[in-house]
Order: structure tokens, then sequence, then C-alpha cells
């Protein structure tokens, strides 16, 4: 059943992506970048946490 269900997620998804994409190609744009901006941070913070652990976690 759980499979079934993530299969018509998925499906869902990729439906309705393509349905900005055809219906508002510069408002999918944006969604990108915003999806792009948001792994970049999330990138960027576990670098700084990484380099504050290798660092003796001092302040």
């Amino acid at each position: 059943m759980a499979v079934h269900a993530k299969k018509i997620a998925i499906y869902v998804l990729v439906v309705f992506a393509l349905y900005v994409i055809i219906t508002d190609p510069a408002k999918a744009a944006d969604y990108v970048q915003i999806g792009f901006e948001g792994i970049s941070n999330a990138a960027q913070a576990v670098g700084d946490f990484m380099t504050w652990i290798a660092n003796g976690a001092k302040g």
C-alpha cells in the first residue's frame, strides 16, 4: 500500500512541476533558484559546523 502511495505522490509532483513549467516558466525558474539557494545555505551551515568541530568546538 505504501509503495502505491509513494508512486502516486511522485506522479502528482511530476505533473505539477510540468504544469508550472509550461504555464509560467519565469515562476518555475524562481522556484528552482529558491531551491538551490536553500541547498547552498544548508551546505554552508554544515561546513561552518564541521569547521567549528574541527577547531575544538570553541566559540
